[in-house]
């Protein structure tokens, strides 16, 4: 897969703060800061300070459509709108119906399965090791709670994005705070088929690379969660551990379920 892309902070916006968040997102990341020019210090991808959004863009390719998170258009606002109902099966893996409501999304990602568990009623907090990935979470939240709508504030209410390695947090975590449910997505090459295009794949995993410690991650999750611990697959890998309890089919994937 080769090493992990050199991303730089850039200023795409008029709003004359923009370079001042941007000196701060570079100062945060530890990305460098490139002004308007990607290329001046060789980077691949540049995470873009615009007017609307924090936005990952392909250095040097202008028409490739940008990486970005949104919580309140798109495939995710709409199936906030429509409702999404608790009989969807990620809703049946974690166990709503049982009244399972605390949950440890360990796998963030672009936040799409944590929000989807917020709009279901759900306590969540999302853990991304990737400080490029959490700034972007962290920005379409805050871009979330600006729109006035009560409802969707109070779903973002019930979501908190924090930044660091999943093992470590959950590891850290005292009897009183551990979650009913953790939640793994783990990021794996070829036979990971899931909402996300391949574009959006492909750029993931030069940031972020192979989750390789999945199985530990595993382990440390069984040991906390109250509950249950739900992994996501597709319906051709094997589990990632053998004794599942039972799995929920979706359209796509399937979770499988171990129970606590």
């Amino acid at each position: 897969m080769g090493g992990p892309a050199l991303i730089a902070v850039v200023v795409d916006a008029l709003d004359a703060a923009a370079a001042l968040r941007a000196e701060e997102l570079a100062w945060r990341t530890g990305l460098p800061l490139a002004s308007r020019d990607p290329a001046a210090v060789g980077a691949e991808l540049c995470l873009a300070v615009t007017d609307a959004r924090l936005e990952l863009r392909e250095a040097g390719n202008s028409q490739a459509r940008p990486l970005f998170v949104d919580f309140v258009s798109g495939p995710t606002g709409y199936r906030r709108r429509s409702g999404g109902g608790r009989g969807q099966p990620i809703g049946r893996a974690v166990g709503l119906r049982t009244g399972c409501r605390t949950i440890f999304d360990a796998t963030a990602g672009l936040g799409r399965d944590a929000f989807l568990l917020a709009c279901l009623g759900c306590e969540v907090v999302a853990c991304e090791r990737s400080p490029v990935i959490a700034a972007m979470l962290y920005d379409a939240l805050e871009r979330a709670r600006r729109v006035g709508d009560d409802q969707l504030a109070a779903i973002c209410d019930r979501l908190v994005f924090r930044e660091g390695d999943a093992i470590q947090a959950l590891a850290s975590l005292s009897p009183e705070c551990t979650p009913e449910v953790v939640y793994v997505d783990p990021m794996y090459a070829p036979l990971q088929r899931s909402a996300l295009s391949k574009k959006e794949l492909r750029i993931l995993r030069r940031i972020v690379g192979d989750d390789v410690d999945a199985g530990e991650l595993l382990c440390v999750a069984r040991a906390k969660a109250r509950r249950r611990t739900v992994v996501k697959r597709h319906h051709s890998a094997p589990p990632l551990a053998p004794d599942v309890s039972h799995s929920v089919e979706g359209q796509r994937v399937r979770y499988d379920v171990y129970l606590s």
